[in-house]
Formats: structure tokens, sequence, C-alpha cells
């Protein structure tokens, strides 16, 4: 009997060192939000998105890196997301690599429902699932840059949170019910309906991020 019960505690203790070897928060890169803003896409601009990734990773124990949302902005000093993340590479909190660098990321990237998890290790909501949460706020183009002109596809730099106003998103499991390709994006899929949070819920979305490690 002696000899069992070891044997039990003997594996329940390689077992819980396998699941902490697969997570490990301090050495993610990459994750999305678990929550939004609160306030549709209002973040208070690109430092309060910025400032929302670093507070979830922290609260994790990965924040001691430099943390960045994945967002463009629109203006006369529009702001290229893809310029805002650093090199990478990038992996989430199960060590999967998400892209090994910026070209890769806007190419044949692994990003994924199974791989675009939260910082805490959970799995999004994506088409079929209820609530849908499979929009994710970018506000840019599919290679990562913002959109030219003076159409409102960022709320407002990301300071809107009513009916006014648009964002762009991506699909984090690729899935939509466009005919074109459009639908299988990760950043760029198509404009919201305004800016709220019911507005963004209506096409399947929390307001979410996608936050990357620059440093």
């Amino acid at each position: 009997m002696r000899t069992t019960r070891t044997a039990f505690v003997v594996a329940a203790l390689a077992a819980g060192c396998a699941a902490m070897a697969q997570a490990q928060p301090a050495d993610m890169t990459f994750f999305v939000t678990s929550t939004g803003s609160g306030k549709g896409a209002d973040y208070g601009g690109l430092a309060g998105a910025d400032r929302h990734c670093q507070t979830l990773a922290a609260a994790v124990g990965a924040g001691s890196k430099t943390w960045h949302a994945y967002l463009s902005t629109n203006g006369a000093q529009a702001v290229n997301a893809r310029d805002r993340i650093g090199t990478g590479p990038w992996k989430n909190v199960k060590g999967v690599v998400i892209a090994k660098d910026v070209a890769e990321l806007h190419g044949t990237n692994n990003l994924n429902k199974q791989t675009a998890l939260t910082e805490k290790g959970d799995m999004v909501n994506g088409r079929g699932d209820t609530p849908n949460t499979h929009d994710i706020l970018t506000g840019s183009r599919p290679d990562g840059t913002a959109f030219p002109g003076t159409e409102d596809t960022t709320c407002g730099n990301y300071t809107k949170s009513g009916a006014d106003g648009s964002v762009f998103l991506g699909h984090h499991d690729r899935n939509g019910t466009a005919p074109d390709d459009t639908a299988k994006s990760w950043n760029s899929s198509h404009a919201s309906k305004g800016c709220s949070d019911d507005g963004l819920k209506s096409t399947g979305g929390a307001g979410l991020l996608y936050c990357f490690a620059v440093k």
C-alpha cells in the first residue's frame, strides 16, 4: 500500500511539473487580452491600450517585459501597428511560437484559435461559440500598416466609446462569414459597427487586443 501511495504522489508531482513547464507566463511574449476596456474601443489612446497590456501581463508574472498593443492610428502622425511591437520572436503562454519576426507575422504565421491564448492561457471564444468574441481591435491593414485618408478606422485613435466612428478588426480564429479571404485575416477582417461595447458585440467582439512584448 505504501509503495502504491508513493508512486501516486510521484506521478502527481510529475504531472504538476509538466503542467508548469507548459505554462510559463514569464517567458510569454504574445497574448490576447482576457478583458476589454469596459468602454468599447476607448482605451484612452495608444498609451492606455499599452497600459492595459502591461497590467494584464504583470498580473500573471510577465510584467518585467515592455508590452505594446497591436494597434495602428489615423491622422497626420499615423502609427503602424507593425512598427511598435518589437522584432520577435513571439510565443504564447504555453511556449508555442506565433511568429519568428515581423515578416512572418504578416505572412505565414501560426496565429489561430488554438494558439492565440490569453495571458492566463485560456482560449478566446471564436465563431460558433457563445458569445463569439473573435473580433480583435487592430485599426490596421493586412500588412500591419495604418489606413490612409481621413476615414475613421480606429474609433478616434481608441478614444471613442459611442455609436460614432468605427475600428478595423481582425479574427483571431481566422474564421467568418465573408465570401473572401478577409474572414481569415487575423488583423484586418472588417470594420466595427460603432465604438461602443454593444456595437462591438454585434459583430462578434468584446474590445479585446493583441499584446506583444517589445523587449
